[in-house]
């Protein structure tokens, strides 16, 4: 096949897509990526063909901030899917992704679920498209109806032809109920399950210490922080002193030697690769973005959930009702829509962890969830299907061309 791939800017956004873009590339299928100019280095980083196209005009991009600095939280709520990614990210990308998929022709169109001028494209040239799912399915659905208002000035049938499209995720039925008549699950795998190779042991940081290892990441977005910082330092405090190896990926924003005095026990990274950090550790501290709560549960890991934002509080909610992991509220003050860990957050967060790694409740909570992931299918088998499913769409529209 031809496959498409287009994301908004975010880690979190692309990431999900990963899998989906390895395995097109096992398969031998014909890959072009579009994205904003924020992800260029991302994609300049890959072996595939991509393109680069606009990002909302600054103008409007700080308008946009100073409206939702200035919201209540009743106002500000569903303002980021509608206005930013609905209405200005649309608008911004769409004559690129429209000028893919004339002088491209994709067979089908794969975009992440906040990614709407795919769907716009897309539609108006009868372009088969599947929304890859970034959060809980939930989540996602509060987010489109939240943003339909803003794509009425494409037609008001785009809601609901992406309601009605293929809904990619890679998030277990158990904790993930779909509204979605289309969906479709895949399970997380490794580098090693698209032709690459296998996760890579980590370095020996710890002096030939075999304590279980914790760890901590706050995702790409806290780097660099006020609130990446409070948190950091937060988690920094809980662990100091405890009988653990912990391993913090701090992010390439943030200034480590701003970090403060390090625990001996801490080895601090700007950043390790996911799986490979998942095959040696025993538990995960993080923030509750979907990319790492669900990549440490298809480890069968326990966490420790401090959220801050965005689906962070739905994925430690779910987490914490799983039995695969707590859930510790920042109690500090909030920055907007943000929450902000505080100092005395510390104690809560170490009480948190001991738990779970005292209790194997946890881990054998999150061990179910893996191997249930385990068992869906895998990205490659998902594009043979749709695949598949193209062909048959395709006799039924032309049978004499497939009778020839």
């Amino acid at each position: 096949m031809r496959l498409l791939f287009t994301s908004t800017s975010g880690m979190g956004h692309f990431n999900p897509l990963v899998p989906l873009i390895e395995a097109a590339v096992a398969r031998g299928d014909d890959v072009l990526l579009v994205g904003p100019p924020k992800l260029k280095p991302v994609l300049a980083a890959r072996d595939q063909a991509y393109r680069i196209g606009a990002a909302p005009a600054e103008a409007e991009a700080a308008q946009f901030r100073d409206l939702l600095a200035r919201a209540s939280p009743e106002e500000a709520e569903g303002m980021v899917d509608r206005e930013f990614f609905g209405r200005l990210c649309t608008a911004a990308m769409l004559p690129s992704l429209e000028e893919a998929c004339d002088g491209w022709r994709p067979d089908l169109v794969l975009h992440e679920t906040c990614e709407y001028s795919a769907v716009v494209a897309a539609a108006r040239r009868g372009i088969p498209h599947a929304q890859v799912a970034i959060s809980l399915a939930q989540v996602e659905a509060s987010a489109l109806a939240h943003t339909v208002p803003a794509l009425e000035a494409y037609g008001g049938r785009i809601g609901g032809q992406i309601k009605a499209s293929g809904y990619l995720t890679r998030f277990p039925p158990s904790v993930d109920p779909s509204p979605y008549p289309a969906t479709r699950r895949f399970r997380e795998t490794g580098p090693a399950d698209a032709g690459g190779p296998p996760s890579a042991p980590l370095p020996d940081w710890w002096e030939g210490s075999n304590a279980p290892l914790v760890y901590v990441t706050f995702g790409t977005m806290a780097g660099g922080t006020a609130v990446g910082d409070a948190a950091f330092r937060a988690v920094l405090d809980a662990v100091s002193g405890l009988p653990v190896r912990v391993l913090l990926t701090a992010g390439r924003a943030t200034d480590i030697q701003a970090l403060g005095d390090v625990p001996a026990n801490v080895h601090v990274e700007a950043w390790v690769p996911q799986a490979d950090v998942l095959a040696a550790a025993t538990a995960v501290v993080c923030h509750g973005g979907s990319g790492t709560t669900f990549g440490t549960l298809a480890a069968g890991l326990p966490l420790v959930i401090v959220p801050m934002f965005a689906d962070q509080p739905a994925n430690a909610r779910l987490v914490e009702s799983a039995g695969a992991g707590l859930a510790v509220e920042p109690t500090g003050e909030p920055k907007g829509r943000v929450g902000v860990p505080a100092p005395g957050d510390a104690p809560r967060i170490r009480r948190s962890l001991e738990s779970v790694l005292a209790d194997d409740s946890y881990r054998r909570a999150a061990q179910g969830l893996a191997a249930e992931m385990s068992a869906l299918p895998t990205a490659r088998d998902l594009l043979g299907a749709l695949q598949s499913e193209l062909v048959l769409a395709a006799q039924r529209e032309n049978p004499r061309r497939f009778r020839l």
